[in-house]
């Protein structure tokens, strides 16, 4: 699946410099759509060690609205969550009506990090995607949107990445050294990704798989597939409010 993805694409920066300003300002117009429509909205970001994950969600969130905008950066579990059903961690960062939450990795470490780096069994990983669907099932059936996107990078790029920024000490110490992990487990993470994307690839809850060798194409493609999925969510509960 991942080896079809065209990697190459790329937006030339005159184009990027154009087009951001109005993505951002028409993102921000949507989220205050969404508050006054009372529409819920989960995005969330996926993607390889080194794929630029943490600034995106960064230039994502930097022109919304704080008071209705809640962000999670997703870690292992903490002990006391631990003695939790594993979804609760999630459950708890939902957002109300009219607001966003934006996680930056989530309940998708299941069946990628903890399944790779072993930190839970095989029928645990295995029984997390029927899990995962009812979850996503149950939130799109009560309302939410849900957006999910993956970013993908080559497994050269992502070792040109992390050794640019071995050579830098602020951005080294900052780096999560599972990403490092990646790049020496590269196949059998592959093999989850590629899983997860089949397995909880479903018509409420779709993913967008992000090019992300280029920086710039990818932002663009994350800001228009948000934009257009808000606008269709938007007018969707538009239409139904006045059937009702």
């Amino acid at each position: 699946m991942l080896e079809k993805i065209d990697l190459s694409q790329t937006v030339a920066e005159t184009t990027y410099r154009r087009k951001i300003p109005d993505l951002r300002s028409k993102l921000y117009t949507l989220q205050r759509q969404c508050w006054d429509a009372r529409l819920p909205a989960v995005i969330l970001f996926e993607g390889w060690g080194a794929s630029g994950r943490g600034a995106m969600v960064n230039l994502f969130t930097q022109n919304l609205e704080p008071r209705v905008m809640r962000m999670h950066m997703i870690v292992g579990p903490r002990t006391y969550e631990e003695s939790m059903p594993w979804l609760w961690r999630f459950w708890v960062k939902l957002p109300n009506h009219g607001e966003m939450a934006i996680f930056d990795q989530s309940w998708y470490r299941r069946v990628l990090i903890d399944r790779v780096e072993k930190r839970v069994g095989k029928s645990e990983w295995q029984r997390a995607y029927e899990d995962i669907n009812d979850f996503e099932h149950t939130l799109v059936d009560d309302g939410h949107l849900i957006v999910k996107f993956f970013l993908h990078i080559s497994k050269d790029e992502q070792k040109r990445r992390l050794k640019k920024e071995a050579k830098d000490p602020i951005s080294r110490g900052l780096r999560d050294p599972e990403d490092r992990l990646q790049q020496k487990r590269y196949r059998k993470y592959t093999q989850a990704v590629e899983e997860m994307l089949m397995r909880s690839e479903t018509e409420w809850a779709p993913w967008t798989i992000v090019e992300a060798n280029d920086g710039r194409f990818a932002r663009v493609k994350v800001f228009e597939c948000a934009i257009r999925r808000l606008e269709e969510a938007l007018k969707a509960r538009g239409a139904h409010a006045r059937a009702c």
